[in-house]
């Protein structure tokens, strides 16, 4: 068994796993770092010419957080039925075959959704890191600050925009501003320690965040395109995609472990109530969506719309079902979001409520199918259900 769900089903046993999530900070960060794929490419590039190039700047939902997993099991060996890409054999384990250099860190993920978006462009480059905030995407002369030993992330993007021809400019931030992390630890902890709701105190900080956020986000925007115009791009030449978050719950309705005992906190890793899932799943995640949506069309870029991206695959939903003995990994059956692993048995607690590796591949597929659209498009994605990444589609958005 993994985290909380590794000892009874007491509440004092509850009382105690809660407590060492806080020793833990529950990070849950939402950001990425800075891999090169598809080809380093020393040469000299300008606009219009050389290798094409698609990036992706940001956070950890597009950083490849949590791809270090497919699905989750409770089976807490081996390669836990299948579900753990960083095995060795025996009991061994080595995140670097997932996240090379930035293990432990950034979490830049070999399915991170930038490549697994396929071939959109000759190569393609991370720059997101897990936990990132938008202050770590501004340039350092305009108030950016430097994250996890690199550099912000706009001022790596001057690199690539004068090494590659860039074409497409994936950007995922905002949810750190807005104490996304904190929203799921608190929530967690009504579940387990207060028996009270998290809705009601914490939709009125997302409130209060929620303008300074949608103001970084779209300072974000202004920092690419202002990198991009100093090495020559006019704006019509490349695209920037801005895309906002899936919920890693589903509604209370949907969620296959009853609220009225513990297993949703020690088989399912999914703490958290019906009223609470239900404003997470339709009040909160369409909110961020909304005010992103208003930044993309306020900057003229294009909007990646991912709030029912994981629907029927999130952690603990009816419709998916956790990897076993009998029940092996598969992007048609599997849950697409990582649990709650707050005593890290499998991995790092910063990888609960991220997209895992059958999400990342999903989010990839979105990505693909937004930049086959107009530049000045907007859509939104979700899954078909029983299918794998191939059976995502656009839908339009209001």
């Amino acid at each position: 068994m993994i985290g909380f769900r590794k000892a009874g089903k007491e509440h004092r046993a509850a009382r105690s796993r809660v407590r060492r999530l806080t020793g833990a900070s529950m990070a849950v960060p939402l950001v990425v770092g800075a891999l090169l794929a598809g080809g380093a490419g020393t040469s000299a590039a300008s606009p219009g010419t050389g290798p094409t190039a698609v990036v992706s700047m940001g956070d950890s939902y597009i950083s490849g957080e949590a791809g270090r997993f497919k699905g989750n099991s409770l089976t807490n060996t081996g390669s836990r039925n299948g579900t753990d890409r960083a095995w060795t054999g025996g009991n061994a384990y080595d995140p670097a075959k997932v996240y090379g250099t930035t293990a432990g860190g950034c979490h830049r993920s070999d399915s991170a959704e930038v490549l697994s978006a396929g071939a959109i462009a000759d190569t393609a480059v991370n720059l997101a890191c897990s936990g990132a905030v938008s202050a770590n995407v501004f340039r350092a002369s305009n108030g950016g600050v430097a994250f996890k030993g690199e550099a912000p992330q706009a001022d790596q993007l001057a690199a690539v925009a004068a090494s590659r021809n860039v074409k497409v400019i994936a950007l995922s931030i905002g949810g750190n501003d807005l104490g996304f992390a904190d929203v799921i630890k608190e929530c967690a902890y009504d579940f387990v320690l207060w028996g009270s709701y998290c809705h009601d105190d914490q939709q009125a900080g997302i409130d209060e965040r929620m303008d300074a956020a949608m103001a970084g986000v779209g300072k974000s925007v202004d920092e690419i395109r202002a990198v991009m115009r100093a090495a020559g791009y006019a704006d019509p030449s490349y695209r920037i995609v801005l895309q906002s978050y899936p919920s890693p719950i589903p509604r209370g309705a949907e969620n296959r472990y009853t609220q009225s005992d513990w297993s949703r906190l020690n088989t399912g890793g999914c703490p958290f109530w019906n009223r609470d899932s239900d404003w997470a799943r339709d009040s909160l995640v369409p909110q961020i969506a909304g005010r992103i949506k208003a930044v993309a069309a306020a900057k003229g870029v294009q909007f990646l719309d991912l709030k029912d991206m994981l629907q029927g695959r999130e952690v603990c939903a009816k419709a998916a079902k956790q990897v076993s003995s009998s029940v092996p990994a598969s992007a048609k059956v599997s849950e697409w979001a990582r649990w709650i692993d707050n005593n890290e048995t499998q991995g790092l607690v910063q990888e609960s409520m991220h997209p895992n590796h059958f999400g990342q591949l999903a989010l990839g597929r979105c990505l693909a199918l937004a930049v086959a659209q107009p530049a000045g498009s907007g859509a939104g994605c979700r899954n078909t259900p029983g299918g794998d990444q191939s059976g995502m589609y656009l839908t339009p958005v209001p």
